[in-house]
């Protein structure tokens, strides 16, 4: 088969166009189907026509799961985590059309773990000399970048891991040198500067710990009613009756009714 022979898609049987064509281990995938996919899944070269049938009808039943979805929180700005607390679900989402974009509806219990990472980046201001250069100010001059990055440890059919930014781009932040030399006649103050207690950092961190924190306290919540459900009941006495009973599904005496943790 030439290089420039037409293609067609082995999952829904469409002519590929040109620069169309995604590899697959054993076939072809048109963009159209790709973009169908799981946005955490990277394995698509190393996967089987039947594999990528499988993980569309999946997605199938996810869009479906979306519909179903009951929102109770929201976490985040540009990427956002997207919580149903009833449900115990939750979806990491890009866009605010969640129909169109179809995002990973998963459950609590499948967060295997949650990292925040804040990566730094200082540069220094300079100044033109006479001669031309590019000298330091005295005191130098600092400024920093920031980028901050969430990890939501998964375990799941197509991906263990869901890593996003939650600036949607770099966050600088600086002194204002001009503000401190006419406040305190010099510039030096900006040189003690903590870029970390700076509002704009602060915002990221505190997003990024709220939501490390949501979902880690859910997954632990979900196993603790689990551990809960499975550890063998005991007779008590009842405070209504008297009675010596065994309590029922709904934590009550099931001789007289009442509830025995009032």
């Amino acid at each position: 088969m030439g290089l420039f022979d037409k293609k067609y898609c082995d999952v829904c049987g469409e002519k590929i166009g040109l620069l169309g064509n995604r590899k697959l281990e054993d076939g072809n995938l048109c963009k159209h189907c790709a973009n169908k996919l799981s946005y955490w899944f990277d394995d698509r070269r190393r996967s089987t026509v039947a594999q990528i049938k499988e993980q569309l009808a999946y997605r199938e039943e996810n869009l479906e799961k979306v519909k179903q979805f009951n929102i109770t929180r929201v976490m985040g700005r540009d990427t956002r985590v997207v919580i149903d607390e009833d449900k115990g679900w939750f979806m990491v989402a890009r866009t605010g059309n969640y129909l169109e974009e179809n995002p990973d509806v998963l459950e609590f219990s499948q967060v295997t773990g949650c990292d925040f990472d804040v990566d730094e980046d200082r540069g220094e201001h300079k100044r033109q000399n006479a001669e031309g250069e590019y000298v330091s100010y005295i005191p130098p001059r600092y400024y920093w970048d920031y980028d901050f990055t969430m990890k939501i440890h998964v375990k799941h059919p197509y991906f263990d891991e869901m890593s996003f930014e939650l600036n949607d781009s770099g966050v600088r932040i600086e002194p204002d040198y001009a503000a401190a030399a006419a406040a305190f006649g010099r510039p030096a103050m900006g040189f003690q500067f903590d870029p970390t207690a700076h509002p704009d950092y602060r915002q990221y961190v505190d997003m990024g710990n709220e939501i490390k924190a949501v979902l880690s306290q859910a997954r632990q919540n979900l196993r603790d009613s689990i551990n809960a459900a499975k550890a063998p009941k005991q007779r008590v006495n009842c405070p209504a009756c008297g009675a010596t009973t065994m309590p029922d599904a709904h934590g009550c005496c099931e001789y007289c009714g009442s509830a025995l943790n009032r």
